[in-house]
């Protein structure tokens, strides 16, 4: 899953990343939660645009959203053929404007349980496209709110360490097709959301204060050790190099 992310380079560098004609000036922020407004880069009529969002789906059939459960993520195994989902894939895909996300791994059992956070960040200091779902929701009253939720899929190796889920992480040259929603068809584009390589990714212990979503600054994202390493996997024999590809 992913439930925060944060986004701390300058607004510049994101226009110039996507290539979107907005120059907006929105501030860092460290600890972005599930109904906090977000920035999302999204296409219409063959041009791409920055939009804020609301950080939790709502499907455009909902009338009450009081009854509806808050969905801040969406996954990529059933999202073609769940009612939430199924237009947006179709017609409304998105990318969420981030420079990495926070997991949290758990250890222990009950109230002796102990939950330590983690940042994940691109090992290359880009920017993190992390594929999302926008929709348009319309109010009794004639209220318009445009809502998101990120697409995740299962965790690749340097993850599983942490969580199982992660989110769907897209490289530069993914973008554009995932935004792509009149030349790319559904099934193209769910394929896109797979777990990213390990190397693309570091992965650093962080303080407690992330926890609470009230705290937001850059020191949340300052590392405080590395994690424990996930055990090796066992070595494969050279007779098995083809099955070992696989695996990949």
């Amino acid at each position: 899953m992913c439930g925060r992310f944060f986004i701390a380079q300058a607004p510049s560098a994101f226009a110039a990343f996507y290539a979107y004609p907005e120059r907006p000036n929105f501030p860092a922020r460290y600890n972005v939660a599930p109904t906090q407004p977000v920035p999302v880069v999204i296409a219409e009529g063959g041009q791409r645009h920055f939009r804020l969002v609301r950080w939790g789906f709502w499907p455009g059939w909902l009338k009450d959203p009081a009854t509806f459960p808050l969905v801040f993520n969406a996954r990529v195994e059933t999202v073609r053929e769940k009612p939430t989902f199924r237009g947006a894939l179709r017609h409304r895909r998105c990318v969420f404007l981030a420079d990495g996300f926070y997991e949290w791994r758990r250890e222990g059992r009950g109230r002796q349980a102990v939950r330590t956070p983690f940042m994940i960040r691109r090992a290359d200091g880009a920017p993190m496209a992390l594929a999302g779902l926008w929709e348009p929701w319309l109010g009794a009253d004639g209220s318009e709110i445009d809502t998101a939720a990120i697409v995740t899929t299962g965790a690749n190796g340097t993850l599983s360490a942490v969580h199982d889920r992660m989110p769907a992480i897209l490289s530069p040259e993914q973008v554009a097709p995932w935004l792509d929603a009149r030349g790319v068809e559904p099934g193209e584009a769910a394929a896109l959301c797979r777990p990213c390589p390990d190397d693309w990714l570091r992965l650093d212990a962080v303080g407690p204060r992330v926890n609470d979503a009230r705290n937001d600054d850059p020191g949340l994202i300052e590392p405080v050790g590395r994690p424990r390493p996930a055990d090796p996997a066992p070595a494969a024999r050279s007779s098995d190099a083809d099955a070992q590809g696989a695996l990949f």
